[in-house]
């Protein structure tokens, strides 16, 4: 069984546009307890993203990204008598949000040699155009799953 959080309850929207979604991508990003500096980072590349979609909010941009993000369908291994399958599976809403900041965030950390605000600036814009690392990463893994739908059977 995995960790039990309480996270989900005691989450509070973010300062600046009183978003949950925001307050738990910032928390996220956040290293060592530093939340302010999480937040700089964060509301730095919101910042980026407004200059670059001027005729949109950039919060609603960071949720079209994480959105654009989300995978549906994943793939899970299960044993059946002694051979281990990738089983494709629906991937539930709680999961589909974990994964995409998980991957967002991924993508931003492995670029290096520039502020992680732009960096996180890019790798949104990217999503919200259905490009970039995160995207890349989604699309891998419906492909996985479209591979084995010879084994969805084994799904219960």
């Amino acid at each position: 069984m995995g960790r039990i959080t309480s996270s989900k309850t005691q989450l509070k929207p973010d300062p600046r546009h009183d978003s949950i979604l925001a307050s738990k991508f910032i928390n996220c990003l956040m290293w060592d307890g530093k939340k302010t500096i999480a937040q700089r980072v964060f509301y730095g590349a919101l910042d980026e993203l407004n200059k670059r979609v001027p005729d949109q909010e950039p919060i609603e941009v960071f949720h079209q990204a994480l959105e654009n993000v989300k995978p549906h369908i994943e793939v899970r291994s299960k044993r059946v008598g002694g051979a281990s399958y990738q089983v494709p599976m629906q991937v539930n809403r709680a999961r589909q949000q974990s994964l995409a900041i998980r991957w967002v965030l991924m993508a931003v950390r492995d670029k290096k040699g520039r502020p992680t605000a732009l960096r996180l600036a890019d790798e949104l814009f990217a999503a919200y155009n259905r490009e970039g690392a995160a995207m890349t990463r989604r699309e891998n893994t419906h492909r996985m799953a479209e591979a084995n739908k010879a084994f969805a059977h084994f799904a219960w």
